[in-house]
């Protein structure tokens, strides 16, 4: 019998919110699961602990966990939690067989952060200079991914664009998927249009979509806009830069990477808007509810503002083609009426569409349901039922054979 209110988390990373929008994500759905009185078990096979949160002061109990090895399957039956929260496909490939074989009636969760399989193809695309279309998201990983969510009794999806396109491309059944966006909500006390100035984008750069929109901001868009604004500064932060990041620090361009923001918002209120000319990527951008927090207007790409407004009016501009891009930050950072307009529907978006009352209550009804009804609620995904059945058979036995090599080591 499986224990009721215990829930582990298997996570990709150990969760860092001051790096990336991930570890906000995930430190929401914590905090969701806690609210719910739920014991929670955070388990990695992650090592780097310098960035991560403090999840033990919060009563979070921290397991380090190993790649193909038994002692994951003690341990998880141990614990036998009610439910397993995957962070993104690859853990639930590693460790999903474990799980159905020690624990079948734990409800198995997947975070999805963005739709990989999107992601990856429109970056292929960008890389052989031509238009993404849905043809090119039918690739290897595409087939893991889906996979791994069918094998899942529910998918968290942060994107409506992103679950609209598994429905219709992949014939995903509705049941499957879940709406929860990142949460956000106004700060007290942003600064005004006068105390502000410069330009500026934040953003992990182990994620490629950021190292790929700063090399683009560098080498298109600033040189165009510098020379129509010539005070302002386009200020670069986000962690884990590498050199190829760091060798785009140009001061006399006035272009400056300054890599880990200690506090995002602090930096991000001093600026009169955001610039996110992101040319791939999938998912909510974590950079753009920040800049709405923050009071900051932005001009993105159609991929940076994709799902995000709804029909809503956008905080800014919109816009794919270089100069347009350009045209729009110079309205925006010259105007002070137009800024303040743009900052009105920030705010307006926040409020209407990604505010946590708006959603918390109703996932932990979801998640009650579904359990309740679970052995229904599978006979229904017969092709997750099969999935689990063959694959997670040819994955157990891989990394059988893995741990048995390791052990001749």
């Amino acid at each position: 019998m499986v224990n009721s209110k215990t829930l582990l988390i298997l996570g990709f990373v150990w969760p860092e919110p001051k790096s990336s929008a991930a570890g906000s994500r995930m430190m929401q759905l914590i905090d969701l699961f806690a609210a719910a009185n739920y014991q929670i078990t955070f388990a990695s096979t992650a090592l780097n602990l310098e960035f991560s949160e403090d999840l033990v002061s919060r009563g979070i109990s921290l397991k380090n966990i190993e790649l193909n090895a038994s002692s994951f399957d003690s341990f998880v039956s141990e614990l036998n939690p009610e439910i397993v929260l995957f962070d993104r496909f690859m853990v639930e490939e590693q460790f999903g067989w474990r799980v159905a074989e020690n624990c079948p009636n734990a409800l198995k969760v997947l975070d999805t952060e963005d739709l990989h399989c999107l992601r990856l193809a429109r970056q292929l695309a960008v890389k052989e200079k031509r238009e993404f279309t849905l043809n090119d998201l039918y690739s290897d990983v595409a087939k893991r991914e889906i996979a791994s969510i069918l094998r899942c009794d529910l998918t968290l999806m942060v994107s409506e664009f992103e679950m609209n396109l598994l429905q219709s491309q992949f014939k995903i059944a509705n049941e499957l998927l879940y709406y929860l966006p990142i949460f956000a909500e106004k700060l007290v006390d942003n600064p005004s249009y006068e105390d502000r100035a410069d330009f500026i984008f934040i953003g992990n750069f182990l994620h490629e979509p950021n190292l790929d929109c700063v090399r683009y901001l560098s080498e298109t868009i600033w040189p165009l806009l510098t020379k129509q604004l010539p005070e302002a500064k386009m200020l670069v932060y986000g962690a884990y830069p590498s050199p190829k990041v760091m060798q785009l620090h140009n001061p006399k361009m006035k272009f400056e990477v300054l890599g880990r923001a200690e506090d995002a918002f602090e930096v991000i209120k001093k600026a009169k808007a955001m610039l996110a000319p992101l040319r791939f990527g999938a998912g909510i951008k974590g950079k753009l509810l920040e800049a709405m927090q923050c009071g900051t207007p932005s001009v993105t790409s159609s991929i940076g503002a994709e799902a995000m407004a709804g029909g809503m009016e956008w905080n800014g501009f919109i816009s794919d083609d270089a100069n347009d891009f350009v045209t729009s930050a110079v309205q925006l950072y010259r105007d002070e009426k137009l800024w303040e307009t743009c900052q009105a529907n920030g705010y307006a978006l926040l409020e209407n569409r990604y505010h946590k009352n708006l959603f918390e209550s109703n996932l932990m009804k979801q998640v009650i349901m579904v359990i309740e009804n679970l052995h229904q609620h599978r006979k229904a995904n017969f092709i997750g039922t099969i999935l689990n059945h063959h694959l997670n058979l040819s994955t157990k036995y891989m990394s059988r054979w893995i741990e048995e090599k390791n052990k001749t080591k």
